[in-house]
């Protein structure tokens, strides 16, 4: 998976039994297409990081939670905490800025850490695309009508400036100053930050901090050490990374990888 993904602790994953299935796409900014299904189970707390996407969880079979069905989970600077209970079947679309913006026609200010219904941003069509899916004869063929069903929309739909989404592929690529990004693509800083966080919802400097820690977590593996990671992905020290992984996940990296 992108460096977008859920970083939650890792006891919560593994007490999570169900099953996953992966799919890319052909549509310019969805990053791919995560189905999912869970057996009944008890009420479940998780608490998922600030991703790097646009998520919209299509629901064929809704469980018990606290957000509304199908929900669409915009930009985030914080946490999200969860409850689940009971069986779920659906699948996760994850949209880069420029794919959601076009797709849902509105500033992605408007979803900044929130949770909308499908049906509030696309009519209609949610529901009888969702009752489509569900009644598909395999996850390839869902991924395949998914793919129909977006990929006009994304390429009609109202673009973002250039310079946002310039900005949005330098600050989520690799560590990179707010101030530097903005003299790249011809803004004020001062500008970047009103235009970036209208357009894409979060400030210049948190969508950077959102892409280092997705970084981090994907780098762990093969790390030597939290200092080394920390240097690695454009930490000024491992104090630096503990505090952003802490701020944005509620766990400290060791937490993470021992929970």
């Amino acid at each position: 998976m992108a460096e977008w993904s859920l970083v939650v602790p890792r006891r919560e994953i593994t007490t999570a039994r169900g099953r996953h299935v992966f799919g890319g796409s052909r549509v310019p900014g969805v990053l791919d297409y995560a189905g999912h299904e869970f057996p009944d189970s008890a009420a479940m707390p998780w608490r998922v990081t600030p991703l790097g996407a646009i998520t919209m969880i299509l629901d064929f079979e809704p469980p018990v939670r606290s957000l509304p069905l199908s929900p669409v989970l915009g930009l985030r600077d914080r946490p999200l905490l969860v409850s689940q209970a009971g069986p779920a079947r659906g699948i996760t679309v994850a949209l880069a800025p420029p794919a959601a913006h076009a797709l849902f026609g509105l500033p992605l200010r408007l979803l900044a850490n929130a949770s909308v219904p499908a049906s509030d941003l696309l009519g209609r069509d949610a529901g009888l695309l969702t009752e489509q899916l569900a009644s598909a004869p395999g996850w390839a063929t869902r991924f395949a009508l998914l793919d129909d069903f977006l990929l006009p929309r994304v390429l009609s739909g109202p673009p973002l400036a250039r310079p946002a989404q310039a900005a949005w592929h330098l600050l989520t690529s690799a560590p990179a100053r707010v101030d530097a990004v903005a003299a790249e693509i011809g803004w004020t800083r001062q500008h970047l930050a009103v235009r970036f966080r209208e357009q894409i919802g979060l400030s210049p400097r948190t969508a950077g901090r959102i892409a280092r820690l997705h970084r981090a977590v994907s780098r762990i593996p093969t790390a030597r050490s939290w200092a080394e990671l920390a240097i690695r992905c454009g930490y000024a020290d491992q104090s630096h990374l503990n505090r952003d992984f802490r701020g944005l996940t509620g766990c400290t990296p060791t937490e993470y990888v021992t929970g």
